[in-house]
């Protein structure tokens, strides 16, 4: 098993090494995967949530689930393993860190937006 997870890890590490800035992307890059048809993930927690998240805002194809809640909410992930995946959050860590997980899962099109979850809802609330 340990195994397994070296491989996936390994995997997802030579997957960033191809993204520009290892997967961090600015609002223009966000766009771009947006309009391709990425998933946005939401993934402050409840607590650090200021305003609205990105489905009380009426984001298209976005979810709000708490890093700490991802593993109840599998179910809304992609099937395919290699749809891109933009995390979000407040400071950047909390989507950094659920990159990490969504990449042990063995997903390898995963992006951080290296911006706050309310510039990204303004940016895209136009969409």
């Amino acid at each position: 098993m340990f195994g397994m997870l070296v491989d996936k890890l390994e995997k997802a590490i030579e997957q960033d090494k191809k993204k520009p800035n290892l997967g961090l992307i600015d609002i223009e890059k966000v766009k771009e995967l947006y309009k391709n048809g990425a998933l946005i993930l939401d993934v402050r927690p409840v607590g650090k949530v200021e305003g609205k998240n990105v489905e009380e805002a009426g984001i298209k194809n976005a979810y709000y689930i708490p890093i700490t809640d991802i593993t109840k909410h599998l179910d809304k992930l992609p099937k395919d393993k290699e749809a891109p995946i933009i995390t979000t959050c407040k400071l950047v860590k909390f989507a950094n860190r659920a990159m990490g997980y969504l990449e042990a899962l063995g997903y390898t099109n995963v992006y951080v937006f290296d911006g706050s979850t309310p510039e990204l809802i303004e940016a895209l609330s136009n969409q």
